[in-house]
């Protein structure tokens, strides 16, 4: 059996998710969330998004799609040029380290094109507004049930309050 799709994003209240190739908001809590979500799973994401972390994360196999066929960055990663076999790369990462999910870790047009196939959200909330370029896809939530949901304490650097919540896809 496939390990489940897992899309984790930080979403403003407008649904803001990225703003010049960067998150429009500091929230070390957020950080340290997305590492414990992460970890020790492949994280699938676009070309974009990996070069605005700029680097490939520990613990953490990386699968990069990108259409620029010249694309070779320094770090080890995987570079797929199609979205199907990027998924296949990541899934068959997944069951050879032994993870129970695959991360789906960004930009906003993998969102857009695999929301389809999503099983599981980790969501960040943020409570803010700001000017941003990228933004999360549209959803039916009535699809998504509601496993978890937690609303830490401001921690010192964090610029917003928010909430991670967790769904799953329902039937």
């Amino acid at each position: 059996m496939n390990p489940p799709l897992a899309l984790v994003a930080a979403i403003a209240e407008n649904g803001v998710i990225g703003a010049g190739g960067t998150m429009p908001w500091r929230l070390p809590s957020d950080l340290r969330h997305f590492r414990e979500v992460t970890m020790g799973k492949p994280l699938l994401m676009g070309r974009r998004t990996f070069e605005s972390i700029g680097r490939a994360l520990p613990g953490r196999e990386t699968v990069v799609v990108t259409r620029d066929t010249t694309f070779a960055p320094k770090a080890e990663v995987h570079i797929v040029h199609d979205i199907e076999a990027a998924l296949a790369v990541a899934r068959a990462r997944a069951s050879a380290s032994g993870a129970d999910e695959v991360i789906l870790a960004g930009g906003g047009d993998l969102y857009e094109h695999l929301i389809g196939t999503v099983e599981l959200m980790h969501l960040t909330f943020v409570e803010i507004r700001p000017q941003g370029d990228v933004f999360f896809p549209a959803l039916d939530w009535s699809n998504w049930e509601e496993l978890r949901r937690v609303r830490p304490p401001r921690a010192p650097g964090d610029e917003a309050d928010f909430s991670f919540v967790d769904y799953r896809r329902r039937g």
